[in-house]
């Protein structure tokens, strides 16, 4: 079992989106299980004071409460798991443009979503 570490954004869109190929990862992609950094579940309480995303956020809240959370803090998810990548060979799942290069550059795995499908980059 792969554990994929997820960024704020990713579990929002994977929370609130219907997506294609949730049920046939496995098959596409392998074993794997979402966990949470706890830097990220902080960034999602702070996010869901917001009325514009407290609905999302709830939700996304809620999607994740079963998820496996792990060790990773700090005051920015980004950085944080910038930090933790360079010290463990680890796919991130993000949309971020930016974090992605990082990530590529750190020689990690990136899953994204692309179609409304999840997708593995390497």
């Amino acid at each position: 079992m792969v554990e994929v570490i997820c960024d704020t954004n990713f579990l929002i869109h994977l929370a609130t989106r219907r997506i294609k190929n949730i049920d046939n990862l496995d098959v596409e992609i392998g074993q794997i299980t979402f966990v949470v950094p706890q830097v990220v579940k902080n960034e999602l309480s702070k996010l869901a004071k917001n009325p514009k995303k407290s609905q999302d956020i709830k939700s996304t809240l809620n999607y994740i409460k079963n998820f496996k959370t792990i060790p990773i803090l700090g005051t920015f998810a980004d950085k944080e798991l910038l930090d933790y990548v360079s010290n463990n060979k680890v796919i991130v799942a993000t949309m971020d443009k930016e974090l992605k290069k990082q990530i590529k550059n750190l020689s990690s795995s990136i899953m994204s979503f692309s179609n409304d499908k999840i997708v593995l980059e390497s």
